[in-house]
């Protein structure tokens, strides 16, 4: 065994602690299907959101982490429930009136209100795509209706009929006594509206493979369980396609963690082996309300790649997925900068310590190397007071404070010099506001500014920081933070900001002056 493999058997990080409950299913015998399955499930009633990605993300890190481990061989299936009937028109899509015409039939039944596919569901498993593309996974794209149809579950909805008291008796535990007396594992599609039907069942008949219920119209019918004329129920359906495919490892939101015991009975109960799980906490937005597909709160994937990069998102989804993650445009700036400083942090670490770090996990073990000499949140302060509109406009102020640098050496630089531009005209400039300084600040400032005019220590950012302290020092601001405080709602109109002797080394220490002068004078506020 290598000694990588050797330091991932007792690796913290998270993806290898999974990766390890996974291979201890088959610590007797390898899997009778010739793999390992890592399934991701996602509900295409809306446009896709990030909490979508993250989950394949995640699965991705850990089936990277199993691969790491383990030489079986792995598949990771992103399953869409697009046969699902759409039971309300989401908020953020066009032509709302006509959809509400089409409630409860399959999404792969409703037209695309975009007008650009043959479905919505078709729409939005398109975008899904999209979005996973955008990051390079690799996955198989997997469609119930589609399953549904050919016959792909048609094994496991004649194993539900045979099983149906079973399965009933597990549901209907969980369900309140109203609730009890309609409810059915089996969904019929009329084939008279083609809608989705939440009705009792008459009558099943296992050996026949059949259902019989009464039709919209209030006409008795019996229709085969199979070839996509009748679907399962969202929960029994969850347990039913892990005994089909004989899913491995599944993760999911904490809004489903009281319905893990009712899959793993439905999947029992239908002859499959339960898969490893892994709930996660759910994704807020601003408000700390859930994100949702229908509201289309939160940020999207297209609006955090606006402003940066692939990477940075995948770190952001890294991070303690077991606490709840706020999705505002206010944690774009810190992801790019921790992501870049995990970077350069790695080629030091050891083993374990590489193997600790979410860039491993981010890139399948083979991390690139950081070209970003300037952090993030210092370009956004740059762009700032430097009221560049195009990255050009950065790039002056950069190759003086790093003279090596340039857009061909450092291209992820020179990205995130792109979206610094954007992100300051688009977050930044709106909500600046700059205030006027007490007597005591400006006291400090004219000091700073004196001192700066006499500088000789060229743009050592450290010997410029150091200069700054003493200056807070001096004026008696107790506790310093004060001081960095005053500088930034003074001179940037900002709350926080960036390390000021990193700031001035890299604006130039005589337009830093000019910034004071500027703030001072009234002319900034």
């Amino acid at each position: 065994m290598s000694a990588l493999r050797d330091a991932a058997m007792t690796s913290k990080a998270w993806p290898f602690e999974e990766a390890r409950r996974i291979l201890k299913r088959y610590e007797k015998a390898p899997p009778a299907k010739g793999y390992v399955l890592f399934e991701t499930g996602y509900g295409p009633s809306g446009l896709p959101h990030i909490g979508t990605f993250g989950e394949v993300a995640r699965t991705s890190m850990i089936r990277r982490a199993f691969q790491e481990i383990s030489d079986l061989p792995t598949r990771l299936l992103v399953f869409s429930d697009d046969m699902d009937g759409m039971r309300k028109v989401p908020d953020n899509v066009p032509n709302p009136a006509m959809l509400r015409e089409h409630l409860q039939r399959p999404l792969t039944a409703v037209p695309d209100p975009f007008g650009e596919f043959a479905s919505f569901g078709d729409h939005n498993n398109a975008m899904l795509r999209r979005f996973l593309d955008t990051f390079g996974f690799e996955y198989e794209f997997a469609s119930a209706t589609e399953y549904y149809k050919t016959g792909k579950m048609d094994a496991i909805l004649l194993k539900a009929a045979e099983k149906y008291d079973a399965i009933m008796a597990i549901m209907l535990a969980s369900l309140r006594e109203e609730r009890q007396q309609t409810y059915s594992c089996f969904l019929p599609i009329s084939p008279k509206t083609g809608r989705v039907l939440y009705v009792p069942i008459k009558a099943v008949d296992a050996a026949a493979g059949t259902i019989t219920f009464d039709d919209e119209d209030g006409d008795e019918l019996t229709l085969p369980v199979t070839g996509g004329r009748v679907k399962l129920q969202w929960k029994p359906d969850f347990g039913a396609r892990w005994a089909a495919l004989g899913v491995d490892f599944e993760m999911y939101g904490k809004d489903h963690s009281t319905n893990t015991s009712i899959y793993d009975g439905i999947c029992e109960v239908l002859g499959g082996q339960k898969p490893e799980h892994f709930t996660y906490e759910l994704f807020l937005d601003e408000n700390g309300q859930k994100i949702s597909k229908s509201k289309g709160n939160g940020l999207t994937i297209d609006e955090w790649l606006t402003y940066a990069s692939t990477e940075s998102l995948s770190y952001y989804m890294f991070l303690k997925p077991k606490t709840a993650k706020r999705l505002s445009w206010d944690v774009i700036p810190k992801a790019v900068d921790e992501y870049h400083q995990q970077l350069r942090a790695y080629p030091d670490q050891d083993e374990a310590g590489k193997l600790a770090n979410p860039v491993w996990h981010i890139h399948g073990g083979h991390p690139p190397q950081s070209h970003m000499v300037v952090p993030f949140a210092m370009l956004l302060n740059l762009a700032s007071v430097a009221g560049a509109t195009d990255k050009s406009g950065l790039w002056g102020f950069i190759n003086r404070y790093a003279p090596e640098a340039s857009p061909e050496k450092n291209p992820d630089l020179d990205q995130a010099a792109e979206f610094a531009v954007r992100y300051f005209r688009d977050f930044v400039a709106p909500t600046r506001s700059f205030r006027a300084a007490s007597d005591k600040e400006r006291a400090a400032m004219l000091d700073m500014a004196a001192r700066l005019k006499v500088w000789d220590g060229g743009l050592d950012a450290e010997a410029l920081q150091n200069m700054v302290y003493a200056v807070g020092k001096d004026h008696g601001f107790d506790p310093l933070r004060d001081w960095f405080q005053a500088l930034y709602e003074v001179l940037l109109g900002a709350s926080q900001g960036p390390r000021f002797g990193g700031f001035i080394a890299l604006y130039g220490v005589a337009e830093t002056v000019a910034l004071i002068e500027k703030a001072l004078a009234g002319t900034l506020a």
